[in-house]
């Protein structure tokens, strides 16, 4: 039997442990329930027995060190931003296999987040629907919370405006949250594209975001010392490709450092879930299946506008191996999950970085950057 044909039957064993046992008992819970029984649960486990449980890393990875932003990176695979707002449970989650971890999004202030419920499965589409307006304790308690508790990968801190602070001023809010989190981070997102804060998608306008970008770059230098932290900005899916080359040319004039791509998105467009049930529930932003096409058409676009030379952190729809190859193939350098890791349960990162490999092999590509965007002119 082939090296592939043994990791394919691991890899669907794994999932199907998760699918057919744990999943259908967490999805007769309420959403953010199920979430924070499953996240609290985590927190409790020792990561060498999650590594040898679900993980257990490749001794020799077969992408070699990635090299993205000044930062080495094991595998291309990471936990997008959400997933663990306060970073409680860091180190549990990077014994899962993920070479990074995105923590939050903090804000300057502590704030409860939208009423519940804020949180919905919708398991035709394989996708979520959140409000959660950005819940957390605040950026100087997530700063204790992770320097007790630092995960063995790179950790990224996605920071936004806290609700209470006026646009007009969000420019000092997002400052001063960049300062408490500076020291523990080993790069910033920049959130301006939740479409849970009101006007915070704004503030992805240029004039508005290239004073923003600038303060921060600014401040970063001021804060160096001995090491720069990459500064990254997070966009919404739901941009005009005229506002996507305007930003994209921002970010380049400004040289910022990568570019996450998506946010989730306010369409509810081509959905299987009944009209009723979405109406139902309400305001928020989509995550899951149907964002995928979407995502992967905006890396592409990103790619071929900065020609390459940002590094693209692409997330949206990523269930499979195959999911993620198609981010890869249209320009993205990294990859995220989130909606994936709901659905398929937590040895989606061993499974990602074992299916990728076998495509790499397959395809005869030898070195995983020679990969990135190399379908990019197939995606309008």
């Amino acid at each position: 039997m082939s090296r592939a044909s043994v990791s394919l039957r691991s890899r669907n064993g794994r999932s199907m442990v998760y699918r057919s046992l744990l999943r259908p008992i967490l999805f007769r819970l309420p959403a953010e329930t199920a979430h924070h029984l499953a996240l609290n649960s985590l927190s409790l486990l020792k990561p060498h027995f999650i590594n040898n449980l679900v993980a257990k890393r490749f001794t020799t990875s077969p992408f070699g060190k990635l090299g993205r932003f000044g930062l080495q990176f094991s595998n291309p695979v990471g936990l997008a931003g959400g997933f663990d707002k306060d970073g409680v449970a860091l180190q549990p989650l990077a014994a899962l296999g993920f070479a990074f971890i995105e923590a939050g999004t903090v804000t300057l202030h502590s704030q409860p987040g939208n009423p519940r419920p804020r949180l919905f499965r919708l398991p035709l589409d394989r996708a979520l629907i959140n409000r959660a307006g950005f819940n957390n304790a605040g950026a100087a308690a997530f700063a204790q919370t992770v320097a007790r508790n630092r995960p063995d990968c790179i950790l990224g801190v996605s920071i936004g405006k806290s609700k209470i602070t006026p646009l007009e001023n969000a420019v000092d809010d997002y400052l001063a949250s960049f300062d408490l989190v500076h020291p523990i981070s080993d790069y910033v997102a920049v959130n301006v594209s939740s479409p849970n804060t009101p006007q915070l998608r704004e503030l992805q306008q240029a004039e508005q975001l290239e004073s923003l970008l600038s303060a921060l770059k600014t401040r970063n230098r001021e804060l160096e010392s001995n090491r720069r932290v990459p500064l990254l900005v997070k966009l919404s899916p739901d941009l005009t490709d005229e506002q996507l080359t305007t930003i994209a040319d921002v970010i380049t004039r400004l040289g910022i450092d990568g570019i996450i791509a998506t946010n989730t998105t306010t369409s509810r467009s081509n959905l299987q879930t009944a009209n009723k049930d979405v109406l139902a529930f309400g305001e928020g932003g989509l995550s899951g299946q149907p964002l995928k096409k979407a995502s992967t058409r905006m890396i592409a676009k990103l790619y071929k506008l900065t020609r390459g030379k940002v590094p693209l952190i692409g997330v949206g729809g990523i269930f499979t191996a195959a999911d993620a190859w198609e981010k890869i193939t249209a320009g993205a350098s990294l990859i995220q999950v989130y909606t994936g890791m709901i659905y398929q349960g937590p040895s989606i990162a061993r499974d990602l970085n074992e299916g990728l490999a076998t495509i790499l092999e397959r395809e005869g590509i030898k070195y995983f950057d020679d990969a990135v965007g190399i379908r990019a002119e197939a995606y309008n």
